[in-house]
This record gives structure tokens, C-alpha cells and sequence, in this order.
């Protein structure tokens, strides 16, 4: 797997992916000098609102069809251990850029619904968060991507923390801070053993790396790969987050802010990690021990959507059915075969669409009943229109109904599943069935029938603002859910090479069997 860069100076002419990691972690800073709170927010609004400029520069010059990396900047960093400050995108990861900053816009529009979330501080948590999550999805330097995904749990934390729901934000603050340490515990551990792991095959005097592109040119070998293998897997699968390192999504759901669920559940870096760097870095292990993946994914879609089928609070059904829907991930990404990764990548752009839609109205509605819980919802269909046909439409998505951006993800995945196991497949299935019932029996009980409660007879629809955001949120789920061609072009490419990698890998082993065998019978 040799992969080209296209340097971003030929490319666009500037290193654009430095400049939309800095300028909100620049904005970030320069609101805290800001004395009006009004200019902060038009400014932090405005910030986003140019990352959005420069994501569809992004999109309009990248290259489909292609598996390089394009948009490449690279400097040395630390030159004692072979760190660089390496940034790229590929059709793994470019669409993730764009998402990214539409999610921050969400938040930030929804957080004019309460003067807690108009300080200075929490736009600046918002902004910080931006930055880096685009830093964590363009980082090529495993180190550099270190750093990001360890910086990512500042600002995610203070939001819990400060602007959290209840006393309880303070619990759910501490376990998840104290879960994503173990977790990155195991994945620096993992990322250690491969910088010494390719220094030690190099010829000598060779200095250490880190980055991706060295390091898939020196085959890790193969009991260091199931080291690796499991230490990054137990990292991703936390952030994951993977059945049974799942507990901390619910309580920081439930007791955060909306705007911190919605980078939590909307943007998928636990499985984004092991597509990026597991699969391909660790092709051996990840054949050998997939299975295991595959049983934890399909332990995870049954028992959320089963705990999500008796929820009566809609956050904390988004969380499980956020578990219930990586779940699903996890068997495409293992399956290992163009389908199923191919759905695997497509349902995590998906679940960036329309579950972050779905928590956007859930901040709507919380905002005017004072509580996300049914017992204070009920006919709401009739008392605001548009906010109950974007639910509808968002949570259609999310269960993969065909015309929406779900299906073609799910379809794939579960096609890839029958491909490699077919049994896989079925329980695939009944997963899918259950997620179209627990939408479906939340949609009737808070949206259909009488209404009785007064905050519902009293509550408005959405504003303006509200209403363009869902509204461009809706067309892009629907544009895609009717022509997914553009799409599969940019992933196609991306997506093959890794699975010609995986490919190589397991004949090159199965030759090795082979021979083996023969020296054996000859004996």
C-alpha cells in the first residue's frame, strides 16, 4: 500500500489545513478579550461560517477517483524521535472535515436558546474543540495525531463540567475524563511499539517514525501485531465508545450540554481511528482477531437498541442508539471487504447528519419544555410543525429508511457482512428492525395524539434559524440518500486501497501457510 501526496501548495496554494485547525483555536483565544458577549458570538458564528468556505474549497479541489493523499504538508517536529507535524486527507477522511464544521455551527446556533450558553468561555470551548477535531482527522503523523485526540478531552470536559445539566454533570464529567485517559494510555502505549517496532526493521542508523506513510512501508511483525493490535483497539474502543467500554456516553449525554453530545455521538473518532490506522497498520491482527470485533459490534447493536426500545428520555435513547449504531460500524470495518467498509465509512458520515440533527432538536425541545423526557411531550406534531417533519426525517436517516442518507450505508454494511459471514448478516438485521422500532414508538408517543400538557400548548416552532439549519441539514441527508455517486467517488478509491492491503496481507500469509505445510510433508 505506497500512497502519493499531493502537497497543498500545488494543490490550492496555501496550507489550507493549517489554516482551518488555527484560525478557530486563534478565534478561541481572541474571545476571551472580546468585552460584548454579542460580538463574541457573531464572531465565533462568523469563524465557522468561513471553516465552512474553506471545507468546500477542500471539496471542490479534492481529487476522486484517487487513493493519495492530497492537501500534504510536512515539517519535521521533534527530530530526537522522528515526530512530524504531517497533515492529509484521503477519501477516508476529507468528508469529515466539512462535517466537522457544520456540527460546531449547530452548536453554536442552538446555543442561543439560553443565556448559560452565550459566554465567552463556552464559545471559546466550542471553537477550541472545532480546531482540533479537524487537527485529529487530518493529522498523518501518529504522534501529532496523538496530541489532537489528547487535546480534544480539554475542552470536552470543561463543556460537561461548566455546562452540564443537573449536579450530576460533575460525575459525568470525572468518568468520562477518567475513561478517555485509559484509553489513551493503551493507544500511546501501541503507538510507542510501532515507532520502535519499524526503527528496529529499518536498516541501521535508520531514526525513528511515526508517520503513516513510513510506516506502511515496513511490516509490523506478527506477535507485535496483536500487542498493537489490542492496545489501540482498547483506546479507539473507548472513544468508541464499544460494548463494554460504553457507560460513559449515556451519563455524558444525559448530564452534558447538547452541544458536547453532539461532537460526541455526531463525529465518530473511536471508529475513525481504527479505519485510519488499525486496519492498515495492523492487517494480520486485525484478520486474526476481527471476529472478536464483529461479536463486540453485534453485542453492541442488539443491546442498544433493545435499552433504547424502553427509553422514555429522548438524549439518553440517542445514546444508546449512538452504541447500537457503532455497533453496526464495527461489523462493517471487520468484515474487511469493500462493501462493508465502504458502509462502515458511509454510516459514520450518516450518524454525522442525522443523529447530530436529531440532538439539534432535542436542544430545541429542551429549550422550550425545559426537559427532553416524555412525560413532559406528547401532540407536539400539531403545535410545531416543522420541528416534529425534521425529527421525522432525521430519525429516518438514522434508521437507514431508503431516499435518506442511512440506507445506502446500512445496505452496504449488511451486504458486506453476508459476503464474509452470512449469519453476521441476519443478527445485522434484527439490529436494524429494532432501530426502526424504538424511533418509531418515541415518534408516536411525543408527537401524535392530545395534548396535555400546557408547555406543550404554549411552545413555539422553530425560529428562523432553526428552521434554515435543519433545512440544510435535510437537503444534504436527502440529496445524498437519492445520489450517492459523488459520495462513493470521493471514498471509492481510498476505500479499495485499503482492502487490496488487507487482500495482500492474507494471501501473503496463506503462501506462507502453504509452503510451510510443504516443508513439512517433505520432511
Amino acid at each position: 500500500m505506497v500512497l502519493n501526496e499531493i502537497q497543498s501548495s500545488a494543490q490550492i496554494g496555501f496550507p489550507i489545513l493549517s489554516a482551518m485547525i488555527l484560525l478557530p483555536l486563534a478565534m478561541a483565544v481572541g474571545l476571551r478579550f472580546m468585552r460584548s458577549t454579542a460580538l463574541a458570538r457573531r464572531m465565533a458564528i462568523a469563524t465557522v461560517a468561513l471553516e465552512l468556505l474553506l471545507a468546500a474549497a477542500l471539496l471542490l479541489h479534492f481529487i476522486p477517483g484517487v487513493a493519495d493523499f492530497q492537501f500534504t504538508e510536512r515539517h519535521l517536529w521533534i527530530e530526537t524521535i522522528g515526530a512530524s507535524y504531517h497533515l492529509g486527507v484521503d477519501g477516508i477522511s476529507v468528508l469529515f472535515i466539512p462535517l466537522t464544521a457544520l456540527v460546531a455551527l449547530m452548536v453554536l446556533l442552538l446555543g442561543g436558546n439560553g443565556t448559560r450558553f452565550l459566554s465567552r468561555a463556552y464559545l471559546s470551548a466550542v471553537l477550541a474543540l472545532l480546531g482540533i477535531t479537524i487537527g485529529i482527522y487530518a493529522a498523518l503523523d501518529l504522534i501529532l495525531f496523538y496530541v489532537f485526540f489528547e487535546l480534544a478531552l480539554v475542552p470536552m470536559y470543561l463543556l460537561i463540567k461548566l455546562w452540564g445539566v443537573g449536579p450530576q454533570r460533575q460525575y459525568a464529567s470525572l468518568k468520562y475524563i477518567v475513561y478517555m485517559l485509559v484509553g489513551s494510555a493503551a493507544l500511546l502505549i501501541g503507538i510507542i511499539l510501532l515507532g520502535i517496532a519499524y526503527q528496529s526493521g529499518a536498516p541501521a542508523g535508520t531514526p525513528f517514525s511515526f508517520d503513516l506513510v513510513t510506516l506502511l512501508s515496513e511490516p509490523v511483525p506478527g506477535q507485535l501485531q496483536e500487542l498493537v493490535f489490542f492496545l489501540m483497539l482498547a483506546g479507539f474502543a473507548i472513544k468508541g465508545p464499544l460494548l463494554p467500554f460504553h457507560t460513559w456516553l449515556p451519563s455524558a449525554l444525559m448530564h452534558g450540554p447538547v452541544g458536547a453530545a453532539m461532537f460526541l455521538v455526531g463525529l465518530k473518532v473511536g471508529a475513525y481511528g481504527l479505519l485510519r490506522f488499525v486496519l492498515p497498520l495492523l492487517p494480520d491482527a486485525s484478520q486474526d482477531w476481527g471476529w472478536l470485533v464483529v461479536g463486540a459490534g453485534l453485542a453492541a447493536l442488539l443491546y442498544g437498541a433493545l435499552i433504547a426500545l424502553v427509553q422514555q428520555n429522548l438524549r439518553r435513547l440517542l445514546a444508546f442508539a449512538s452504541i447500537s449504531h457503532v455497533g453496526l460500524v464495527m461489523v462493517g470495518l471487520f468484515s474487511m471487504n469493500a462493501q462493508s467498509i465502504q458502509g462502515g465509512l458511509t454510516m459514520m458520515i450518516n450518524m454525522g447528519l442525522a443523529t447530530t440533527g436529531l440532538l439539534f432538536l432535542a436542544g430545541a425541545l429542551h429549550a422550550r419544555l425545559g426537559s427532553s423526557d416524555l412525560s413532559a411531550a406528547g401532540g407536539m406534531a400539531r403545535q410545531v410543525p416543522r420541528l416534529a417533519f425534521f425529527f421525522f426525517l432525521f430519525g429516518a436517516a438514522s434508521i437507514g429508511l431508503p431516499g435518506t442518507s442511512g440506507f445506502h450505508g446500512e445496505f452496504l454494511t449488511l451486504l458486506g457482512a453476508f459476503l464474509r459471514h452470512w449469519p453476521v448478516a441476519v443478527v445485522g438485521v434484527l439490529g436494524v428492525i429494532l432501530s426502526a422500532g424504538y424511533f418509531l414508538w418515541y415518534y408516536e408517543r411525543a408527537f401524535f395524539g392530545p395534548i396535555t400538557r400546557p408547555g406543550v400548548a404554549s411552545m413555539r416552532d422553530l425560529t428562523r434559524s432553526e428552521t434554515a439549519l435543519a433545512s440544510a441539514v435535510a437537503l444534504i441527508i436527502l440529496a445524498i440518500g437519492v445520489y450517492p455517486s459523488p459520495v462513493m467517488n470521493v471514498t471509492g478509491a481510498s476505500v479499495a486501497a485499503l482492502v487490496k492491503r488487507l487482500d495482500a496481507s492474507a494471501e501473503a500469509r496463506s503462501l506462507q501457510a502453504a509452503a510451510t505445510t510443504t516443508r513439512s510433508a517433505t520432511r
